[in-house]
């Protein structure tokens, strides 16, 4: 995979026959209380190495556009106006990149929570891609298709198994953060791409210590096993992550590093 530019709120990767391009909404500050150990409590000392900015964790929130050229696919979608005043910048970094909003008729969720899929609505009320034609979602994650998300219902497409969102992208079933968790697998000429949402929420620490949890992961022991199968094929060659919460633009090669991992940006990362 080869790093070709960046932007305020976008980046472009060329990805063998493929273009990726992550699309920053924003981030997400979080108290350190959230991460956990492997019994479920709070951690003992939180490490020197992992950044604090005002004593709370900072998350970048990502999104991430595939395309071959024909076929394109969107990744997350952001939290539009529905949480922090921190995001909403994806149809920002839509137009940064130049991407029409028209042009997207699939898009591809990893999980249920506010700042994955309020997106599909835009801030003043209106879908957000208006030739939307598919949401692939974890099928253990649809029930947040009413209120807000209601317009987009009837476009639903349940994913309960591994499934061709189209002849590149697979979607793969990761529950633990929620029921329906899911990482979509892209597959390029030169590799593949695992796109995930909540598998880490701390780059800084979760690599290294990958058995660290958060507090929200609806099943904690579950999301740890997802995480560790996840890193581990990763660290396969020509195998690479793109992740919601990983540093923005998010792109990255895994290696074995003793007990845990390390992750090395393709990009120089922006927090």
């Amino acid at each position: 995979m080869r790093y070709l530019s960046k932007g305020r709120l976008h980046a472009v990767f060329e990805f063998g026959d493929l273009t990726v391009v992550p699309l920053r909404d924003g981030y997400v500050d979080m108290p350190p209380t959230r991460l956990r150990d492997e019994h479920g409590g709070p951690l003992a000392e939180l490490p020197g190495t992992v950044p604090l900015i005002d004593g709370n964790l900072r998350l970048s929130v990502n999104a991430f556009f595939v395309s071959d050229g024909a076929r394109s696919v969107l990744i997350d979608t952001g939290a539009s106006n529905a949480w922090h005043s921190t995001m909403g910048s994806l149809l920002d970094a839509l137009d940064e990149a130049g991407i029409g909003r028209a042009d997207i008729t699939d898009v591809a969720l990893t999980h249920h929570h506010e700042d994955h899929v309020s997106g599909l609505i835009a801030p003043d009320g209106t879908e957000a891609f208006p030739s939307l034609q598919r949401v692939w979602t974890g099928a253990d994650d649809t029930s947040v298709f009413r209120g807000r998300l209601a317009p987009v219902r009837d476009r639903v497409v349940p994913v309960t198994g591994r499934v061709a969102v189209n002849a590149r992208i697979t979607a793969v079933p990761t529950p633990g953060h929620t029921p329906g968790h899911t990482v979509y697998d892209v597959r390029s000429t030169t590799g593949r791409l695992f796109v995930w949402g909540d598998t880490v929420h701390v780059p800084s620490l979760q690599f290294a210590r990958p058995r660290t949890s958060w507090e929200l992961d609806s099943d904690q022991p579950q999301a740890r096993r997802a995480r560790l199968a996840l890193l581990e094929q990763l660290t396969e060659p020509h195998h690479y992550v793109a992740g919601a919460h990983l540093d923005f633009p998010g792109v990255g090669h895994v290696t074995r590093d003793g007990d845990g991992y390390t992750l090395e940006y393709l990009a120089p990362p922006t927090p």
